[in-house]
């Protein structure tokens, strides 16, 4: 059997076509899978657990399906994402994930990664993870009447696009030093990843020994995945 990874979808009420498509994929793609991974920026806006938004539901009403079924779910975080919380998890059945994790694919390990902290060149992003990660500013931002959340939300949406428009694709993609040192760090040869909307295989030598870096691609246009079984892994898209 196979295990999915998918990562990037978005979800957004404004775009219900996406919905549809995750909707469809968890219905009929995990069927006789071993597990699925999402590796981050599932919603394209997260701004607690008590956000009641029908959409959004939906899709964990799906999840709990597949999990309250036996299938492990796992889920971590990106940077649209990050404050999903226990309450996520515990409507949903998913595990909750560390970034980076290290997990075994048919005596492979992969290092499972949103890919964010590889994009070093950016400094104005990673400032920005850094405040918004801290305990201290999430604990009150979810202090927040949810009012006030979803607007600061929008508010950080619209920054965050100005402030892409006006950087290069280079400089917001992964920094191939940042992925050796992970890579290095953790004792891996293979990463797999999202966050840059990039899908691709990069084979590349490290130290003496092949490695590979996967980046799934996200769904704004069409659905992406990688189905790993015992024969190897697909990088596979799903056509909307």
């Amino acid at each position: 059997m196979a295990t999915l990874f998918i990562s990037d979808l978005h979800l957004d009420p404004a775009r219900p076509d996406i919905t549809s498509q995750a909707l469809a994929f968890l219905e009929s793609e995990t069927r006789g899978t071993d597990a699925l991974y999402i590796l981050g920026d599932l919603f394209e806006a997260w701004v607690g657990d008590d956000d009641p938004e029908p959409e959004k539901r939906r899709v964990i009403a799906a999840l709990r399906q597949l999990t309250g079924a036996g299938l492990p779910c796992y889920f971590m975080h990106g940077n649209r994402d990050f404050l999903v919380g226990e309450g996520f998890a515990e409507a949903s059945g998913c595990t909750l994930l560390a970034d980076p994790t290290i997990i075994d694919m048919h005596g492979t390990r992969v290092m499972l990664m949103h890919g964010d902290t590889l994009c070093t060149d950016d400094h104005e992003y990673q400032a920005f993870r850094k405040m918004v990660r801290n305990p201290d500013w999430q604990r009150a931002m979810l202090a927040k009447p949810l009012a006030e959340r979803l607007a600061l939300a929008r508010h950080l949406r619209e920054t965050s696009a100005a402030g892409m428009a006006g950087k290069s694709m280079e400089i917001m993609d992964v920094n191939q030093d940042a992925v050796v040192v992970a890579m290095r760090e953790h004792g891996v040869h293979t990463l797999l990843h999202g966050h840059t909307h990039r899908p691709a295989i990069h084979r590349f030598a490290m130290d003496g020994h092949d490695a590979v870096r996967i980046v799934l691609g996200d769904w704004y246009t069409q659905g992406s995945a990688l189905c790993w079984d015992r024969d190897g892994y697909v990088l596979r898209t799903l056509p909307r």
